[in-house]
């Protein structure tokens, strides 16, 4: 664990958190009811998941992506043990039988299947439900969700490597046209979260980033 970088994410993380629920308010809406942190889980970038899950601040969430792994039961349960050891949600990519079989809070849709989005709001409204956009275009289709994960802010690797990074400014003026709360991913360090404050993102999201902030020293 990287206990600078993990501050510094965390810190960033609740100050975005804390804005979002006071615009919320002043507007005469609920506060939005979710993490200030996501970890994204990858088969190949965040091997042993739930050893970063494990160590995540209390109230933080993951993402838990299988891509139709082989032991993504097996994974799952354990990021379903180290979630609710640290009182945080568990998200469980667009798999809703696996959200179901886990006893996930909910699950992240990739742009593509953003259409589910109100079809799974309203078979489950107990669920927490996210959907992964990149563009304006796409920030439209984001109906019946609880909140988009927009990237890349930053430069990124990944899935995100070939796609141009926004830049804060790009990224600030989208979440503003959008009808939901955003979180903030892409590219994203302890060292350039701060020039997230005041975005209007409602937290921030990563993958290799929040791994190597709080994952074991030896990861």
């Amino acid at each position: 664990m990287n206990q600078s970088e993990a501050d510094s994410l965390w810190d960033v993380a609740r100050v975005l958190a804390r804005d979002a629920a006071d615009v919320s308010r002043a507007a005469g809406r609920p506060a939005p009811n979710l993490p200030p942190l996501l970890f994204f889980t990858d088969p190949v970038r965040t091997p042993r998941p739930w050893e970063t899950a494990a160590r995540l601040p209390v109230g933080a969430g993951v993402v838990f992506r299988s891509f139709g792994a082989a032991d993504a039961r097996e994974t799952g349960l354990r990021l379903r043990e180290a979630t609710h050891r640290r009182n945080g949600l568990l998200l469980v990519g667009l798999d809703a039988e696996l959200a179901e079989t886990l006893g996930a809070d909910g699950v992240h849709l990739p742009e593509r299947a953003l259409g589910q989005g109100p079809g799974l709001a309203a078979a489950r409204p107990d669920w927490r439900i996210t959907g992964a956009v990149h563009s304006a275009e796409a920030l439209i289709r984001a109906k019946g969700l609880d909140a988009a994960v927009l990237s890349p802010v930053f430069a990124a690797g990944g899935a995100s490597a070939a796609r141009p990074a926004l830049g804060v400014g790009a990224f600030a003026a989208l979440v503003r046209q959008a009808a939901v709360p955003v979180y903030a991913l892409g590219g994203i360090t302890g060292e350039n979260a701060g020039e997230l404050v005041r975005s209007g993102a409602c937290g921030l999201a990563g993958v290799g980033a929040v791994r190597a902030a709080f994952g074991p020293v030896d990861a």
